[in-house]
């Protein structure tokens, strides 16, 4: 038997045994699909996906399968005001205050990192819940303020304290208009 034969045998024992993985594994996850909720997807699309756990829950996808469960919708601080009257209409409910007890509603700020004062620690890395922070160990590190959204989570794990959160510039892409503040007149 030569050389070449055995290899070519090889490489298609491999390559049926990864077709037949291939086939059983598309199988699975057909026959073994999870449906999920879609009131559960539709209060998670209104939440703000900051992952920031001020309303008790590590992120927006579970506080989203508490609220369909029936829990109270006013637990989110990065949302406000705005995100509890849409949950409100949503679920049918009295729209409520935030709830102090989980913090209160604030500018949306980003985080900003005095590069000249980063020791490259990556601990900011780490702490961000979105990938928003970019940067290597030993390296200095910078923010990415598309993807920032101001959890404030990156703060207090950094030693040398180069991390500020300060207010989002308004720009036409950060602009939100209150479409019902605007007057619509009828025309006869």
């Amino acid at each position: 038997m030569s050389l070449g034969f055995a290899i070519l045998t090889a490489l298609l024992a491999i390559g049926l045994l990864a077709l037949i993985f291939g086939l059983v594994l598309g199988f699975a996850a057909v026959k073994f699909k999870v449906e999920s909720d879609p009131l559960v997807e539709q209060i998670d699309q209104i939440l703000p996906q900051t992952q920031c756990g001020q309303c008790g829950f590590p992120g927006c996808k579970p506080y989203a399968q508490s609220i369909a469960d029936g829990d109270e919708i006013n637990k989110c601080p990065p949302g406000g005001d705005a995100t509890i009257k849409k949950l409100a209409d949503l679920m049918g409910v009295e729209a409520k205050s935030l709830d102090s007890a989980h913090g209160v509603e604030e500018i949306k700020k980003v985080a900003y990192i005095r590069e000249d004062e980063c020791i490259g620690c990556t601990k900011c890395i780490q702490a961000c819940p979105v990938d928003a922070i970019l940067g290597a160990a030993k390296q200095m590190h910078t923010v990415i303020t598309d993807e920032c959204t101001g959890c404030d989570l990156c703060v207090d794990p950094c030693p040398v304290d180069c991390i500020d959160m300060l207010p989002l510039a308004n720009s036409a892409s950060s602009w939100r208009w209150d479409i019902n503040a605007i007057p619509i007149k009828q025309i006869s």
